[in-house]
């Protein structure tokens, strides 16, 4: 999965002007109804289901049913609407971060939540797999969930470097499972070729090389070794939680897991 798109690549300027509340509307010709909110959330919905590369200021005017140049009232830019794009879908993942009632007590609980939520995130919005977001143009919804994710951590005992690397690594975990499902799903769109039958046509070479004994580890793997039963997210994450608990347990041991 190429990226196509990189955030922070506009008008730095403007996008931080819209983000922080100006520009909301335009100074003459608004059509009744456009805002800026109905126009992000259109180019928003228009990636989740065609991909980011299908949204387009035109492809926008065609789904609101308004002229092109209308558009350019409120977004200067498809660069500038990319980083209110993803100030939106954060915006969504801080609003279902606050309703999730099944959170786990303690650190381990808020960090397997940052986990699981990020992993949701990326499902629900494959496109942003697409996108540089090494700079981001921070909005207010990016602060608050950074914010959040700060707070449910403090208790840990780690270094402020070790809090922001933390969260980079539970995003990079969450990110990486997120983009292995969705290129094998897109590989099997694109080619029109199902898992199975994609491994089938290769089945007669695999077995031949599985006998010609030069493979003795991968001839000798159990026959489930990648059934798609088994939850590669869950065992990762646990094992990224039990590795977090011993340098816990060294900063904190008078109180263990917080």
């Amino acid at each position: 999965m190429a990226r196509t798109e990189t955030g922070g690549s506009g008008n730095i300027k403007l996008s931080l002007k819209l983000l922080w509340g100006g520009g909301e509307r335009p100074s003459r010709g608004p059509k009744p109804g456009l805002t800026l909110d109905r126009i992000v959330a259109a180019a928003v919905g228009i990636a989740d289901a065609e991909g980011l590369e299908a949204v387009s200021m035109r492809r926008l005017s065609t789904a609101l049913d308004v002229g092109t140049m209308s558009l350019y009232r409120y977004v200067p830019g498809k660069a500038e609407l990319l980083d209110l794009m993803l100030e939106r879908v954060q915006r969504e993942a801080l609003e279902d971060e606050q309703e999730d009632l099944t959170a786990e007590p303690g650190w381990r609980g808020a960090v397997a939540s940052l986990a699981r939520g990020y992993l949701d995130h990326y499902r629900r919005h494959p496109w942003l797999l697409r996108v540089n977001q090494a700079r981001t143009v921070m909005g207010p919804s990016s602060l608050r969930s950074l914010e959040a994710a700060l707070i449910r951590l403090q208790g840990m005992g780690l270094s402020d470097p070790e809090l922001i690397s933390l969260i980079i690594s539970v995003q990079s975990f969450a990110g990486g499972i997120a983009r292995t499902e969705i290129d094998a799903d897109e590989a099997a769109k694109e080619t029109g070729l199902s898992h199975e039958e994609f491994w089938e046509e290769q089945r007669p070479y695999l077995e031949r090389a599985m006998e010609s004994g030069q493979f003795p580890m991968m001839a000798a793997l159990a026959e489930d070794t990648f059934s798609e039963d088994f939850d590669h997210f869950a065992f990762g994450l646990r094992r990224f939680l039990d590795g977090l608990e011993v340098l816990v347990a060294e900063r904190t041991p008078q109180r263990g897991e917080g």
